[in-house]
């Protein structure tokens, strides 16, 4: 993709938005009359200088015609550009929607290999640089190549030696400006990189402020800050000279060409009246057919010299329009199986063979994973840090999909499930629970947003939240805050377990909340906790051996390998890797210092 030329990445862009093909022939058309309308000033000057200048009548004539169709194409121009609008805003804002949906639908690890802000900036500040391009510098290229066309074949009719006479001096400028053009494209295609990486600079200093502040780190954010501008504002400058060299060229070219044709004009029209006519190859011209020539030599080269403008934001929407069109191209973890098989209904039993994974820039992580959870199950999860305990449950929940090896739930492969199947019947709950910046019956309503608000209350009450509920300011009409920083790290784990519990899952992964919260939410926590899982089969990355003790079995991973699994007593009782971690925590919680 980062390869292909601009035509090419033009070509694909319109297949990735058949919207802006609705009505398409119709709004052509009244291009071609805009276009057309424009030209009838020259004609009309034409044929009022040799014909009508002792001729008041058909002057009137001449002009009133020409203002007509003056009109007319005003009216085509204002109709082109409102349907041209409508169309690139309806297939753009569907472009957005598709690059959303696509990002939603990649893996964690592809997801965290680029930096939030700059996938933000790929389908907001990218693809308002086609919408405005669309909108504005492309309504005004396609007018200017009809005028262009319409201009030549209209100075081709005049006199072919003359329109020679422009072709000729315009042909090898319009090679150099491409020439030129290039560079703009390459130069922009970094702009646009350096823009992405400049909205995933602002949004780490949005997010981190608090941080920044609690190390006395200001100066440095503000660097980083500075750095990433300076780099956008030298790209920027960057395509600055190539650009001017092309509109210096048609400033140029557009001189040359109008004093080449007056030159040859007048000594074709001077020979011609002298001779009673032009002997010779080249044809005679009149005196109104070179007044009009050299307008019509206005309309051939003004759309030249703006082109050179248009192509300028024509490379910048260009270089958005790939760095979109790269996000749609990047392969998606969960897309549709080729023969998806439904899930049984009821609890999920899990089976892992041989499961090996390795993140691209690191060491293999897991080696050989094989374990079956049984149906209803209660299982804990246990390790040291980096011992590849959460690398299997995004394994399970198909966040990564296995380098070897398989998972299988109630005996079907975890890779031709349907996404909508596994997203309903398995669910995560991580240690950081994200909450949108809206209410917490909002937030709630992500699991089911059909619920109403009789749900909503069923639902706080069988997890006996009910009470907590009653402590906040506005109950389900409270604000969480930015990623729900208006409630404690507890009461976000709450909202969280409600959200899960309205899902419904059959499947249900934990990742321990490791951050310390107090006695009473804690209490509000652990029974929620206990109503949550039920009957259902639930895999806990345990971070307190609390949870590993009241399993029905754990699992004890080291070094990427499943090491030991069993119940709490008898494992503590072989006195191995599990016995050591759960001695440590005890340690701990009998001498916290």
């Amino acid at each position: 993709m980062s390869g292909d030329g601009s035509l090419a990445t033009i070509r694909r862009g319109l297949r990735a938005t058949p919207e802006i093909f609705t009505g398409l022939w119709l709004t052509l058309l009244l291009a071609v009359f805009a276009a057309g309308g424009r030209i009838v000033v020259p004609m009309a000057t034409r044929y009022t200088v040799d014909h009508g200048l002792t001729d008041t009548g058909a002057v009137l004539g001449a002009v009133s015609v020409a203002a007509l169709v003056v009109v007319v194409a005003g009216v085509c121009s204002w109709a082109m550009n409102t349907r041209l609008v409508r169309a690139s805003e309806t297939a753009l804002a569907a472009l957005r929607v598709r690059a959303f949906d696509h990002i939603h639908r990649l893996s964690s690890l592809t997801r965290h290999r680029e930096r939030r802000g700059s996938l933000v900036a790929r389908v907001s500040s990218d693809v308002d640089i086609i919408t405005q391009f669309t909108q504005a510098g492309g309504v005004t290229l396609l007018i200017s190549l009809l005028q262009m066309g319409i201009a030549t074949v209209v100075m081709v009719w005049y006199s072919w030696v003359l329109a020679f006479v422009v072709l000729g001096c315009f042909v090898p400028a319009a090679l150099l400006m491409r020439a030129a053009q290039r560079r703009v494209a390459a130069r922009y295609r970094q702009l646009r990189r350096d823009v992405g990486e400049l909205y995933g600079v602002l949004g780490e200093a949005a997010s981190g402020a608090v941080t920044v502040r609690s190390y006395g780190a200001g100066e440095l954010s503000q660097r980083r800050l500075d750095d990433a501008v300076d780099t956008v504002r030298r790209s920027q400058t960057a395509a600055l000279p190539p650009l001017a060299v092309g509109f210096s060229l048609g400033e140029l070219v557009a001189g040359v060409s109008t004093a080449a044709v007056v030159v040859c004009g007048l000594v074709m029209s001077t020979s011609g009246y002298r001779d009673g006519a032009w002997v010779g190859w080249f044809g005679t011209i009149s005196l109104g057919e070179l007044l009009a020539f050299v307008l019509l030599i206005t309309f051939f080269s003004r759309p030249i010299q703006q082109s050179v403008e248009i192509l300028n934001e024509a490379q910048n929407a260009v270089a958005g329009w790939r760095r979109v069109l790269e996000i749609l191209d990047t392969p998606a973890d969960d897309g549709e199986p080729e023969e998806p098989e439904p899930l049984p209904p009821g609890p999920l039993a899990v089976e892992a063979r041989d499961v090996e994974y390795t993140y691209p820039t690191g060491p293999r992580v897991l080696h050989g994973v094989s374990v079956d959870i049984p149906a209803g199950a209660h299982v804990a999860v246990v390790g040291a840090t980096g011992s590849g305990k959460s690398t299997f449950a995004k394994l399970l929940t198909r966040q990564l999909v296995p380098e070897r090896g398989g998972i299988l739930l109630n005996g079907v492969a975890l890779g031709r499930v349907a996404p909508e199947s596994l997203y309903g019947r398995v669910a995560i709950v991580p240690q950081d629970c994200f909450l949108f910046d809206t209410t917490i019956e909002e937030n709630l309503r992500l699991a089911r947003p059909d619920s109403t608000d009789d749900d909503l209350l069923d639902a706080l009450a069988d997890l006996d939240l009910t009470g907590w509920l009653a402590s906040l300011p506005d109950g389900l009409r409270t604000r969480v805050g930015l990623r729900g920083e208006e409630l404690s790290a507890g009461e976000r784990q709450l909202v969280a377990l409600v959200r899960t519990y309205l899902v419904r899952p059959d499947l249900l992964i934990l990742d321990e909340a490791t951050s310390a919260v107090d006695p009473a939410t804690d209490v509000r926590l652990q029974r929620a906790l206990r109503r949550v899982t039920g009957d259902r089969t639930t895999i806990t990355i345990a971070h307190r051996m609390a949870t590993a003790e009241t399993a029905d079995r754990v699992l004890v991973f080291h070094s990427g390998r499943i090491v030991e699994q069993g119940h709490h007593r008898d494992l503590v009782a072989l006195d191995g890797v599990y016995a050591g971690l759960h001695r440590a925590w005890t340690a701990l919680k009998a001498d916290p210092v």
